[in-house]
């Protein structure tokens, strides 16, 4: 997770003609069911038997790591957790130049060699290159082609899906939903990344924190709009009205995606969530005002005012605290559970 610029957002109309094309979209994954990510720059966190015994514990059964981690992999697979692997962004000058039969050996040696085939559902390539990895922006795509190939010629090629997380920044415009449009230095990577997941099934996915657009610019972020709150004023986009900044910024990808000619790619949440400490507005009773209403969200199925009834799939960030992460204080409190296993606040997951 990095620091994103805030989002805001005013009034233009919006056209019936993007509703009818986000109603076709499937979600690859299951957006019944929540994940949680499971963050490892921390000096005091369990045992990944014992994390995966949690999430367990809690009826949670989709985990999303940011690197295969040979010690995580076999424990969170003998749960039966299903998995969202991160491919790290160093990895990708290797897997863009070995070609299939390269990928296909790191695949084989980093991912499947320490979880069966039958837990991964995605391959997210890369974590926010475009945002702060501009070295590594030209490798992303010809990487992800790189471990589909690979993933094809072990008959997995419509079961593992292959994307790539994007911060909100990779928006140029995202105010009001209705204007939203691609950072166009982005474009060279973005559009041959778009046709390749329109082409093989997979979502666009986007990490993205109401909590860090409120930090960044309160003025015209209020916390109540960040927070689903119920007195929130809403915001007004032609016929659609907007009543919190998840539903905004997630249609604001939709329009960007409808502007690029790809209106029926699905888009998954991949990290969300609200810290605990680190800052007046990060507390145990916000995150769980925050985090609860996804849950529900999540559960119902919920779509948003562009997408009505398209349900969005999320995974909440973190499982634990991690002392280790730099940046903010706040940056380091996103845990959902303390390390003895007990909850840092209220939450239901069922």
């Amino acid at each position: 997770m990095a620091t994103r610029a805030a989002l805001c957002w005013r009034h233009v109309a919006v056209f019936a003609a993007a509703l009818l094309a986000a109603a076709a979209v499937v979600v690859a994954g299951d957006p019944g069911k929540i994940g949680i990510c499971h963050g490892r720059v921390g000096s005091n966190l369990p045992p990944p038997a014992a994390a995966a015994a949690l999430l367990r514990q809690n009826g949670i059964t989709k985990a999303r790591l940011f690197l295969p981690d040979p010690a995580v992999l076999p424990a969170f697979a003998a749960a039966g957790i299903d998995l969202m692997v991160g491919v790290p962004n160093e990895n990708l000058t290797f897997l863009s130049a070995a070609g299939p039969d390269g990928a296909l050996r790191w695949l084989q040696s980093a991912v499947l060699a320490h979880a069966p085939a039958d837990r991964v559902r995605y391959l997210a390539v890369g974590n926010e290159v475009l945002y702060n990895n501009q070295f590594y922006a030209p490798h992303l795509v010809p990487a992800m082609h790189n471990l589909h190939a690979a993933l094809v010629s072990l008959g997995l090629g419509d079961k593992v899906k292959v994307s790539s997380a994007h911060a909100s920044s990779v928006l140029a415009s995202s105010y009001p939903p209705s204007a939203g449009a691609f950072d166009a230095a982005s474009l060279d990577v973005l559009r041959p990344m778009l046709r390749f997941i329109a082409d093989t099934g997979a979502p666009f996915m986007v990490n993205t924190y109401p909590f860090i657009s409120y930090v960044n610019d309160p003025v015209n972020v209020q916390l109540g709009y960040a927070l689903f709150g119920a007195g929130a004023p809403a915001v007004s986009d032609g016929a659609l009205v907007y009543t919190n900044m998840f539903d905004a910024t997630v249609d604001a990808l939709a329009a960007a995606l409808d502007r690029e000619g790809f209106g029926a790619v699905p888009i998954a949440v991949t990290e969300t969530g609200w810290p605990t400490a680190g800052h007046p507005a990060a507390t145990p009773q916000n995150a769980a005002a925050y985090n609860a209403k996804i849950v529900e969200r999540v559960a119902r199925g919920a779509g948003t005012p562009r997408r009505p009834g398209v349900p969005v799939e999320v995974f909440l960030f973190d499982l634990y605290d991690e002392d280790g992460k730099p940046g903010a204080e706040f940056e380091r409190h996103f845990g959902i559970f303390r390390a003895d296993g007990s909850k840092a606040y209220n939450i239901n997951f069922a």
